[in-house]
């Protein structure tokens, strides 16, 4: 952004005919303290996780239409817990967790089935949901640091029009409402994309699981009950 900016920047000083101080990268350098440092840790954190998630949350991650199908013909041909838990061994799907769980609770009954079923759905649905909360939480700190940087800048400010007995010129006064923009901007930037990929990838997990979660439902009422083989193969 900075890097973009700079040029329109330096074509309006040069229009105007005069120095503004420099830009966006002297204005950074002006406001750079400890709220700038942890904007700053904070995107870079923000673009790893950003990078992850775009990386992880996938609908062939989640939930492959793929796994629902193979699992589907496993069934069809009359298979037992034995072989559905030795097939989700090789399978990292939702659909292929929730099957495991309730082929290993199958000798206590269907109704135990079930509800191994709906525990291991609900534990698949949260690890995913879990991938993308840090973006919300540094979503929503971002603007909160750019906050409190945009007091002290203010605070700066009125500091040095105190210290001047109320006379203090702009330029004595523009190092503190640099500090206090700078900051806003800085939280705003950090702020904006991870909400979004945030918003986003929520719904995309929501529509993977909720879908996975009814085929599982659906898989299990083909699923019969029986002892389950627990030998590691």
């Amino acid at each position: 952004m900075c890097l973009a900016t700079s040029p329109a920047l330096a074509q309006g000083d040069a229009s105007a005919g005069e120095n503004v101080g420099g830009g966006v990268w002297n204005l950074f350098w002006q406001s750079f303290d400890l709220f700038s440092v942890v904007l700053i840790g904070g995107s870079l954190v923000a673009v790893a996780q950003i990078t992850r998630v775009i990386m992880d949350v996938r609908e062939s991650n989640i939930s492959a239409p793929e796994s629902t199908e193979s699992f589907a013909k496993l069934l069809e041909s009359g298979a037992g817990p034995d072989e559905v838990v030795r097939a989700a061994k090789d399978d990292p799907s939702f659909v292929a967790g929730v099957l495991a769980a309730a082929a290993e609770a199958s000798p206590r009954g269907r109704g135990a089935m079930r509800e191994a079923a709906e525990l291991e759905a609900t534990r698949l649905a949260s690890m995913w949901f879990r991938k993308i909360e840090i973006l919300n939480v540094i979503g929503n700190l971002g603007p909160l640091v750019g906050l409190a940087g945009t007091v002290w800048g203010m605070v700066i400010a009125f500091d040095t029009l105190g210290a001047s007995g109320g006379e203090a010129g702009p330029a004595q006064l523009s190092s503190g409402i640099a500090k206090a923009l700078f900051h806003t901007l800085l939280g705003l930037v950090l702020a904006i994309p991870c909400l979004l990929t945030f918003g986003l990838y929520r719904g995309v997990i929501d529509r993977v699981c909720t879908r996975a979660m009814t085929d599982g439902a659906r898989l299990l009422e083909r699923l019969p009950a029986g002892s389950t083989d627990r030998e590691d193969t």
